[in-house]
């Protein structure tokens, strides 16, 4: 189910300085369409973000897999505090959100549906601008192992191919709906161009039940509570992410740890920013 508030108006509003509360002001030429376009402005305004790098000897970087596929990881291998935030799908659209994450400097890794991207891009493009880095999460959200390996394919590439379009770069981590994958999910990765596929160890259930844990609900794969870590956290683009995402912040920080970009703790050759050998102490 979309978002009630049209994405184009909420950005609009937030980038104007009526709806986000503390975005920058940009004006308008009244009535010309000569100026430039939103996604110019939004680019002008929203400056990308630089996290911060892990400590040498503090990590180990995940291993390529001996079969030559994208490796799955759920977890970072790491003594630093911190945990990792990822968000799935994209189909309600918080400016407030992206207020956050921009002027808080949280790192974040989106993993977009790019069904939502019709009449939604402007969205995910000052997400981008955020600092958000945007990987693959298939075209329609499908279970992949019930497809067949070129449907699954084409639900990779396409979704690539899509967000290379939009956003100038091409995703190399790959999500599986419902962290649901088989040996031709993997095979598809590859040729689709990523290098991991990314899962999680917990989950904030933000906006929804999850089972056992009720409404809002952090439930981690292991059985165990609370945050360990190198945990990778899975959250959803659901109504009141704003508000949600600010608790989990709390909770993070009550627990000693800080939110890190993930995409920094993994090699080159797996999609990631860090060198193929981290520095030793």
């Amino acid at each position: 189910m979309r978002g009630k508030t049209p994405v184009i108006a909420m950005v609009t509003a937030g980038v104007f300085g009526a709806a986000a509360g503390g975005w920058p002001v940009v004006r308008a030429e009244a009535g010309g369409s000569s100026g430039p376009s939103m996604r110019a402005q939004l680019t002008s305004v929203l400056a990308d973000q630089k996290w911060a790098t892990p400590k040498p000897g503090t990590w180990t970087p995940p291993k390529p897999s001996a079969d030559g596929l994208p490796p799955v990881i759920d977890h970072i291998q790491t003594t630093e505090p911190v945990v990792f935030l990822t968000i799935d799908d994209g189909y309600t659209y918080d400016s407030e959100f992206v207020d956050i994450v921009r002027k808080e400097k949280v790192p974040i890794l989106t993993f977009l549906t790019t069904t939502y991207l019709r009449g939604q891009g402007q969205y995910f493009l000052a997400m981008r601008n955020a600092g958000s880095q945007i990987e693959d999460h298939t075209v329609t959200h499908p279970n992949m192992p019930t497809l067949s390996p070129d449907a699954q394919k084409r639900q990779i590439c396409d979704s690539a191919d899509a967000i290379q379009r939009e956003y100038g770069r091409r995703p190399q981590i790959f999500r599986p709906p419902f962290g649901a994958y088989n040996q031709a999910t993997r095979q598809a990765s590859k040729e689709c161009g990523m290098k991991s596929i990314l899962t999680w160890t917990a989950e904030f259930y933000n906006g929804t039940s999850g089972p056992g844990v009720g409404y809002n609900g952090f439930a981690r794969a292991d059985g165990g509570k609370g945050f360990k870590p190198g945990d990778i956290i899975l959250m959803h683009y659901r109504t009141g992410l704003a508000g949600e995402f600010r608790m989990i912040l709390g909770w993070i920080k009550q627990a000693g740890l800080r939110p890190a970009a993930v995409q920094n703790y993994l090699p080159r050759s797996l999609g990631g920013n860090a060198p193929e050998t981290p520095a030793a102490n």
